[in-house]
């Protein structure tokens, strides 16, 4: 066959069909890139993250006034009332001034559930959250004069909660150093209008008048029965902060330090969690974490009236 009719051959013979294009597979394309969030979004985002942390931290704060205050102020007790114990029973318990948030008494009031119930030194927040406080420039209870005692009415243990249920005729009894003494309700009296009574020897019981943020206060007075004992006196002045409804402002500061600890704590969390595996960093970090936030609430509950 000649090359012209070779060519002439090869034109006329049809075109061999080509296969189909190949479709991409997605994995061949390749991951796509994530679309970009606008600045409105991500303010709005960062916003509602903050939020939601504000409350989370308000709701922790709640908690911790109405059920973790009450954990602390039980084990507070539970140390203070075998610590006092062996001071009577070693005839060393104070009858005159004391260190603030000392034990120096025991209390019990039947008729509204209070049953040895530890009375420390002092009437500031601090002290209050640790039970009833005996007011500084007052006499101890069952010793000549006039005997205060402060105490919560919805924050850590709330032991004078139940205050104003307080009848006339109802027993208070009290132990200290000098013994026992027994009172006997007769009076009462609020902020507006303070108890007069003409009795030497007598106690006063001081709390606020609402479950909620107090804006005043309710006062029980009771006659001693039976002869005082006595009363060494020379007892210091008290400061501004043991005053009924003080907020301790002093705390200020200090709850400034640990809010800085506790987000240095949570910064340091964060970034552990870069360089090591997530869950051990976090779980690290919770104890110290938590011991951070318990400092901060205990000091920002220190700024409310100390008899919340």
């Amino acid at each position: 066959m000649t090359a012209p009719v070779l060519e002439k051959s090869l034109a006329q013979a049809p075109a061999q069909p080509q296969a189909p294009a190949r479709a991409e597979s997605p994995a061949a394309a390749g991951p796509k890139a994530a679309p970009a969030v606008s600045p409105a979004r991500r303010r709005f985002l960062q916003g509602a993250w903050a939020v939601s942390l504000a409350a989370a931290l308000v709701l922790g704060f709640v908690g911790f006034l109405f059920t973790l205050s009450d954990i602390q102020e039980r084990h507070y007790q539970s140390t203070a009332y075998k610590t006092f114990q062996d001071q009577l029973a070693r005839a060393v318990a104070p009858t005159g001034s004391a260190a603030d948030g000392d034990p120096v008494a025991l209390v019990d009031i039947p008729a509204i559930g209070l049953h040895q119930t530890v009375v420390v030194e002092g009437t500031t927040g601090r002290d209050l959250m640790r039970g009833p406080g005996h007011r500084r420039d007052t006499a101890l209870p069952g010793q000549s004069g006039v005997a205060v005692l402060f105490g919560r009415g919805a924050t850590f243990g709330a032991p004078f909660a139940e205050l104003s249920k307080l009848r006339v005729g109802d027993r208070i009894e009290t132990t200290t150093g000098q013994g026992k003494a027994t009172y006997v309700v007769n009076v009462y009296g609020d902020g507006d209008h303070p108890i007069t009574d003409p009795a030497r020897n007598r106690l006063v019981l001081v709390t606020g008048d609402s479950d909620w943020i107090p804006g005043s206060t309710v006062m029980i007075g009771a006659r001693l029965e039976g002869d005082p004992q006595q009363n060494p006196g020379g007892r210091p002045a008290t400061v501004p902060y043991d005053k009924a409804l003080a907020a301790d402002k002093g705390a200020l500061a200090t709850l400034q330090l640990w809010s800085l600890g506790l987000l240095g704590a949570v910064a340091g969390a964060l970034l552990l969690a870069r360089y090591w595996r997530r869950s051990t960093a976090y779980l690290s970090s919770a104890p110290v974490v938590g011991a951070l936030l318990w400092a901060v609430y205990e000091n920002a509950a220190a700024l409310l009236p100390n008899l919340y």
